[in-house]
């Protein structure tokens, strides 16, 4: 039976209606997301938000009300409240209350599948709650009792200070081990000089589809945010026979709870790590412009703006007008298109070739190890066998910094 939620919200004059409106219906589908059902959305215009309650005395009569006829269980803030916010307005309404970033840190906490994930939720969960335990009533005083409260541990935790900062340098510790095993195996990767695309985007944008398509595997795929959290890494084949790995990632979105960027840093840091970005943007979204810029951000903030990108326009069998890209490079495919799929290949390809350096060599029969390495680990444009040389001749295109380089310059 899903939960009915009630949404409050404050417009300040600075903020554009559309992008407010934007935020209210994402809050919506995170509500949804979560196994809610949002009853009524009730908004205020103020100059700046209330210091005690967030919203306005006289409208929490309102937001009181409303609830009581709606028979509503839980009240969900647009904003991000202080403490003392969300205790007030729980003792003034007399039903729960939580923010955005309570209600997604509760979407991971149902998300997560691998040990690192569940950790790094849990985490983020004690880290947003521990400011936050006076006022929470009694009802909040344990982890796993609605929307909002559901925490990865096998074992409901009582909301003791003393207990959850213990709990907090453990997780730490633990998760200090699982970042050091996964540098490991990038080094791991580095040292095989193995090509990485990290696949990133707004959530929902239709990431993991396409990564499906491009890998022929199954991972999660909804119309829901937040489908994919923990990174996923499948090795791939671009048409000319060169071979990469590809990772899908966490959706990005607006607002996202700090405390769950810091986080999630290690999982993010598959983008960091990678040598080139596709960027999935659904093309038919109204607020893709917005969904764009979010992702460009956050990708600054990472210190990964400067790997070479494409951006992907998704769901163009959605589309009715014509469609003009924000960002260069771009293609607008449908990931359900087969030929889509090919063309975009392609396009990876062609980008590539412009970064990478030309190279032409002559082969022995017996330099079949290399032979094979060019195959897998440079794009060839042309390879043939001159009889008359008893050789093979090689043309193509290779990373600059790629060992085989040097070996074919000496």
């Amino acid at each position: 039976m899903p939960e009915p939620i009630l949404i409050i919200s404050v417009k300040k004059p600075e903020q554009q209606e559309r992008r407010f409106q934007s935020s209210l219906d994402e809050l919506v589908s995170l509500c949804e997301t979560a196994g809610g059902t949002v009853e009524k959305v009730i908004t205020q215009n103020r100059q700046r938000i209330h210091p005690a309650y967030y919203i306005g005395e006289g409208k929490m009569n309102e937001i009181k009300n409303t609830a009581e006829d709606l028979q509503i269980k839980l009240i969900v803030s647009n904003d991000e409240l202080s403490p003392g916010q969300l205790r007030n307005l729980s003792d003034h309404i007399g039903i729960r209350v939580i923010d955005r970033s309570q209600l997604i840190l509760d979407i991971f906490a149902q998300r997560a599948r691998t040990k690192e994930g569940k950790l790094q939720v849990e985490l983020a969960q004690l880290e947003y709650l521990l400011p936050r335990l006076h006022g929470q009533g009694t009802e909040m005083s344990r982890l796993g009792a609605g929307i909002g409260t559901r925490g990865p541990g096998e074992t409901k935790l009582e909301t003791d200070q003393r207990h959850i900062r213990q709990r907090i340098v453990d997780i730490k510790r633990r998760l200090k081990a699982v970042v050091q095993q996964r540098e490991q195996y990038r080094k791991r990767r580095r040292t095989n000089e193995v090509f990485q695309i990290a696949v990133v985007g707004y959530t929902n944008a239709g990431k993991s589809t396409l990564f499906n398509r491009l890998t022929n595997s199954s991972s999660m795929v909804e119309d829901q945010l937040f489908a994919t959290l923990d990174p996923l890494t499948r090795k791939i084949q671009l048409p000319s026979g060169f071979q990469t790995l590809l990772t899908d990632t966490v959706g990005f979105i607006q607002d996202l709870p700090t405390s769950l960027v810091a986080s999630f840093k290690s999982t993010l840091e598959e983008v960091t790590e990678a040598d080139f970005i596709l960027h999935v943007v659904d093309a038919a979204n109204p607020d893709m412009e917005q969904h764009h810029n979010t992702v460009k951000s956050l990708l600054k903030d990472l210190e990964a703006d400067d790997i070479p990108m494409l951006t992907v326009y998704n769901k163009k069998d959605l589309l009715d007008d014509d469609f003009i890209g924000i960002d260069h490079p771009n293609i607008l495919i449908s990931a359900l298109e087969e030929s889509d799929i090919t063309r975009l290949l392609l396009k990876v390809e062609s980008i590539l070739k412009e970064e990478w350096e030309w190279y032409q060599v002559q082969l022995q029969p017996d330099q079949g190890k290399i032979l094979n390495r060019l195959q897998h680990e440079s794009i060839i444009t042309n390879q043939s066998f001159i009889e008359s040389e008893n050789e093979y001749s090689v043309k193509g295109f290779i990373r600059p910094e790629h060992p085989l380089n040097g070996v074919m310059k000496g």
